[in-house]
């Protein structure tokens, strides 16, 4: 996990959205203990309390629970919870970002899912091309 001191995104958020990216590859699985506050304070260099509102975060959200005797761990259904908020939320937003920006430069749609279709066939990588 990895945070920008220079982000205008809070230190917290960026903890917690480091966490759901873990969660999401697969590095943190269903059932599995989670980071605690102290490790992810001494490895990114943050105090401890903005590690914990990172935790609570997502304990808020359902995707990190408390588990008697241990720390937090990832809750069951997280992963999936997750893929389906970001699949809502995050695709989408892009989505009508790019259909704006595309039709003020004058491409219809057809043209946009032609290009989309070529960047998803290269599998997203501009070198590619």
């Amino acid at each position: 996990m990895r945070i920008d001191f220079n982000s205008i995104k809070p230190l917290y958020m960026q903890i917690a959205e480091g966490i759901e990216d873990d969660i999401i590859k697969g590095v943190l699985k269903e059932g599995d203990q989670s980071y605690s506050q102290l490790t992810i304070s001494k490895e990114l260099n943050v105090n401890p309390a903005t590690a914990a509102k990172g935790i609570n975060v997502l304990v808020h959200k359902g995707i990190l629970e408390k588990q008697r005797g241990l720390s937090m761990i990832v809750a069951a259904g997280a992963r999936e919870k997750l893929l389906e908020e970001k699949k809502e939320n995050i695709i989408y937003t892009l989505a009508q970002e790019l259909i704006e920006e595309a039709q003020k430069v004058g491409m219809n749609q057809e043209a946009v899912i032609k290009l989309i279709h070529k960047i998803y066939d290269k599998g997203g990588n501009k070198e590619n091309e």
